[in-house]
Formats: structure tokens, C-alpha cells, sequence
């Protein structure tokens, strides 16, 4: 495999379905030994077996070997909430347990005891929320980025633009904008021309052969865009009329 520049502060993938960039992406979050935000860690899911062997076979170069970061995969984001549930209904229940547990016991042996899952429920608390639930999909995602991007980490993202409106990406792009002002990096797969002109952003097209970089202006993705909102009567038309 040839090598590919993964330097600058935003690489954007961009390409058709199937062209192979979220197969890349995972295959790196894989040999970067990533967290994944998600329902089963990139790791040890085993839908991504072709993944796992292309990350074997990736040779990962750093300038500055760092373990922050996470790999997300907006497909899988209900995944992620559900494991959050999961979790959050388990500490309700010890403690409720530990109630039982500790009828009979001082307060301060009670507390004690209960101390660890109250740490954890208070820290689920302060990054997502009370209740994530009763946010809108675009809300509950923005805030997981609010709460989980710390400076100097490495952020792998697959088709983040996937339950953001127009106006929640643009909120997207300004947390970008701000973290790589503190160190951190973003690798990210994207149909999204708003996404895709992040300011100095290196886009690589897949739609080519081999994968080189593209300038925002000559992305198919964009040029599509423009026309249709420029003219999409015009689209609509020869739709109608079978092209």
C-alpha cells in the first residue's frame, strides 16, 4: 500500500459508498488501538474482519504518538446510547442493592460502599447529561463531541454529518476549529461539503486511483451541491423525466 500523508490537523475522506474510505478509516482506528465510541469496541467486533487484517498491514508513522482520542462511527451511535443505558441501569440497581445490602450498617460503611458507582453515575452525569435520552439525535451527538474531545487526542469520524442538520454541522465545525487550536487531530470520512471545507483540511477523493488529494472546489460532492441549489428545478425535471 502506498503511503498516505495523515499529517495536517483535518483529513477529510470523501468518495461513493463503497469506495473503501470507511473501510480505511476502521482499518487505522484499528491499528491505532483506538477506543470506539460505539456498541462493541472496533477491536473486538467481528463484522470487521477484512478491517482487522488491513490493519495489520498498516504501518503507522507518528510525529507524536498520543492514546487520547476515539473512534466513532455515527451508524452506530444508537449503539453507544444503548451501552450508556445498559451501564447507568446497572449502577441504579447496585445501589439500590447496596441499600439492601447495608440495612443494617452505619451510614458512613453505606457510603463507603456506594462510593464508587456514585463516582461513576456523577461522571456519566457531567459528560452526558441527566438524561441523553430526551435529547434530539443532533443533540445528544453534539454533546457526546463537547464532552469527549480533549486537547491532543486523535479523532477518527465516519459520516459524522449523519444526524446533523444543516446548522448542528456548522456547530460541529466550530468544535473542530477549536480543539485543533489544542493539539488534537481528526481523521474523518464525509459525504458533507459543510464538513469537507474545514479551512486547510487535506481531502483525499477515493472515487480515483490511486487515492490522491483533491481541491474543495473540484470535489464532485461540491460541484453537485452548488448546481442543484442553484438550479434544482432543473434536477427535479429530469429526474421526473427518467434523466
Amino acid at each position: 500500500m502506498p503511503s498516505l500523508d495523515l499529517s495536517a490537523r483535518v483529513t477529510c475522506f470523501v468518495g461513493e459508498n463503497g469506495s473503501g474510505k470507511s473501510t480505511l478509516l476502521e482499518g487505522i482506528a484499528a491499528a491505532a488501538a483506538l477506543p470506539t465510541v460505539g456498541a462493541t469496541e472496533v477491536g473486538r467486533d467481528g463484522t470487521l474482519e477484512a478491517q482487522h487484517r488491513l490493519a495489520k498491514a498498516l504501518r503507522l508513522t507518528w510525529s507524536k504518538r498520543t492514546h487520547r482520542g476515539f473512534f466513532l462511527r455515527a451508524e452506530d451511535f444508537f449503539g453507544f446510547q444503548r451501552r450508556l443505558a445498559v451501564e447507568r441501569q446497572e449502577l441504579e440497581q447496585r445501589l439500590l442493592d447496596l441499600d439492601d445490602e447495608y440495612r443494617d450498617r452505619s451510614s458512613y460503611a453505606k457510603g463507603l460502599a456506594a462510593g464508587p458507582a456514585r463516582a461513576s453515575l456523577g461522571d456519566m452525569e457531567r459528560r452526558y447529561g441527566r438524561d441523553p435520552d430526551a435529547r434530539s439525535h443532533g443533540q445528544a451527538f453534539l454533546n457526546l463531541f463537547q464532552s469527549r474531545f480533549v486537547p491532543g487526542g486523535l479523532y477518527l469520524l465516519d459520516e459524522p454529518e449523519a444526524p446533523l442538520s444543516p446548522q448542528n454541522q456548522l456547530g460541529l465545525l466550530a468544535i473542530l476549529l477549536d480543539l485543533i487550536e489544542r493539539d488534537a487531530q481528526f481523521i474523518i470520512a464525509t459525504h458533507s461539503p459543510i464538513l469537507l471545507a474545514f479551512p486547510g483540511a487535506t481531502i483525499y477523493s477515493f472515487d480515483r486511483l490511486p487515492i490522491a488529494p483533491v481541491a474543495y472546489a473540484d470535489l464532485d460532492h461540491v460541484a453537485l451541491t452548488r448546481a442543484f441549489l442553484n438550479d434544482p428545478q432543473t434536477y427535479l425535471r429530469r429526474l421526473r423525466d427518467g434523466g
